[in-house]
């Protein structure tokens, strides 16, 4: 069965409606899956769910945690999510790793001319990010674990460790319907979710031991 192309997930967070949906609809043009979200609050709560590969934030979004703050926390959470920070404040000041994400990039609204300029500065955040995998080839079926996330790959050395989904969303902090979509995320990303004969929990853990050995309980 041919396995669906990888697709690039950004987190857009943006408390003004218009400039929301036009960064959305750029990102989507630009082939990417886009959430957009009106608050850090509504964005940090589908955090887990969402699993970006980039976060698109402004900085002042009306109210705390504003984006600089919802930025580290992110980080802290997802560490693999690059991070574009659109602002009409100078970048003058900051300096990397004092209060945002290291690799951060700043783009100024008033100075954004174009939807080529703004997926540029996305892609150059990416940059310094692991490049979505290319085809698995056929001789290396263990390559297909290069495609998953950092949060996937953990949630794939629970699945492992024999836990179920909601042994991982206690042990995560999240709900087991995040981890439920998260799980499946991870399925589908390995290619195991799509067979009847195979059992895509058994196949996505005998993946992961040949690559990386029994993994060790922590916590």
């Amino acid at each position: 069965m041919k396995e669906a192309a990888w697709v690039r997930r950004a987190l857009v967070v943006e408390d003004q409606p218009l400039m929301r949906v036009l960064v959305a609809d750029a990102l989507r043009h630009a082939g990417f899956e886009v959430h957009p979200r009106p608050s850090a609050a509504s964005a940090l709560a589908d955090l887990d769910e969402i699993d970006p590969d980039v976060l698109v934030t402004d900085i002042d979004l009306g109210a705390r945690p504003n984006g600089m703050e919802m930025a580290m926390i992110v980080h802290a959470r997802a560490p693999h999510c690059a991070t574009v920070f659109l602002t009409n404040y100078p970048r003058a000041g900051i300096a990397p790793g004092e209060g945002v994400p290291v690799g951060s990039v700043f783009l100024d609204k008033v100075s954004l001319e174009s939807v080529e300029d703004l997926v540029a500065a996305v892609e150059s955040a990416l940059a310094d990010k692991p490049l979505p995998p290319g085809p698995t080839r056929d001789d290396n079926p263990d390559a297909v674990l290069d495609r998953l996330t950092r949060t996937q790959l953990d949630v794939l050395r629970c699945i492992a460790l024999g836990w179920s989904n909601a042994e991982i969303a206690r042990r995560r902090g999240s709900s087991v319907r995040s981890v439920e979509k998260m799980v499946t995320r991870t399925f589908d990303a390995l290619g195991v979710n799509h067979s009847p004969e195979l059992n895509p929990r058994v196949a996505a853990a005998q993946l992961y031991v040949r690559r990386f050995g029994m993994p060790a309980e922590i916590g």
